[in-house]
């Protein structure tokens, strides 16, 4: 018991510091070293862990990490939080135990659980370095200016950790192949512009942001260039929308991705936006927030964007 008191306190002291992480900006691969005795040393966004060789008992802080699970094939002890959208809703089920929220871990409950491996990223990365103390921790970059890239390092990496290196490389041939058959239609057919709305407010994304994949890597060229970088991107109105005139327009209504009654719809549906080649073509495109926003850079997810913009394309062929 005093053990278990004294991590938490420890974590506890350490909680307060943490902070949330912006989009890795070309940051190296994570890489996975061969295999010892000891276990495998992994090289991953917030250093390096030696994680054991087949990990039986694995927790999961993260959407992107889980949705890359699914795909590889490999199956999990305990998750956190509760919202599991889309493909991920078989985690949802009593049978894994929750162990916190992403964006606050149960302590108590995962020190009880003896995991033997976590694994965290995005939302959950500022609990990086309390985890860790925990068990062996690896840590899932997100996706900024090289978006695919990151997704097929964090599947390669979890893949070698579960020895579905094979799978893994299915995946992401099959993932290439298909976004760049659709660069070819996108390149050619007009800018687009990609904007967040929430509460009433909208946001503008530009390449290299947290939605930037469907610029540099979806092949649709700019409406707005020098759009920062930035996780929470730029704040907008609807005559900057006028003012870029997109030919798409990319949208993603985060209320709706978090189980809110989402209003993007009436928040668009204006003079000022009607005026849009966008809007008077139909061509308006409100992405799935669940793989839009809530699971971002896991492989499926990303599948499933490209396959929703590849097929409003084909709607619109000219």
């Amino acid at each position: 018991m005093w053990r278990a008191a004294v991590v938490l306190a420890v974590v506890g002291l350490t909680a307060a510091c943490q902070r949330s992480p912006e989009p890795a900006q070309g940051a190296a691969a994570p890489v996975a070293e061969a295999p010892s005795e000891e276990g495998r040393t992994v090289k991953h966004g917030q250093g390096t862990s030696v994680v054991p060789l087949n990990p039986q008992r694995v927790v999961v802080y993260d959407l992107v990490a889980l949705d890359i699970l699914q795909a590889l094939g490999v199956d999990v002890f305990a998750v956190a939080g509760d919202q599991f959208p889309g493909h991920l809703a078989p985690f949802g089920d009593a049978k894994y135990p929750r162990m916190g929220t992403l964006f606050e871990p149960n302590y108590e409950a995962l020190h009880s659980a003896r995991p033997d491996l976590i694994i965290t990223g995005g939302r959950s990365s500022a609990k990086y370095a309390n985890l860790s103390r925990i068990a062996p921790t690896v840590d899932l970059p997100m996706g900024g200016v090289n978006y695919l890239d990151t997704v097929v390092a964090n599947t390669e990496l979890l893949a070698s950790i579960f020895g579905k290196e094979e799978k893994a490389r299915v995946l992401v041939t099959e993932l290439r192949a298909s976004i760049a058959k659709l660069k070819e239609t996108t390149s050619s057919r007009g800018a687009g512009l990609v904007v967040l709305v929430t509460g009433g407010r909208i946001s503008a994304y530009g390449p290299g942001s947290r939605f930037g994949v469907i610029h540099g890597d979806f092949g649709v060229p700019v409406a707005a260039a020098g759009l920062s970088a930035s996780l929470h991107g730029e704040v907008i109105g609807s005559e900057f929308i006028r003012e870029k005139n997109p030919d798409w327009l990319f949208v993603i209504d985060r209320d709706a991705g978090m189980g809110q009654s989402g209003g993007a719809r009436q928040v668009l549906d204006n003079e000022l936006v009607h005026q849009t080649t966008a809007w008077k073509k139909g061509q308006v495109v409100y992405l799935d927030p669940m793989n839009a926003y809530l699971i971002g850079g896991g492989i499926q997810a990303v599948d499933r964007l490209r396959g929703q913009v590849a097929e409003f394309y084909a709607s619109k062929a000219p």
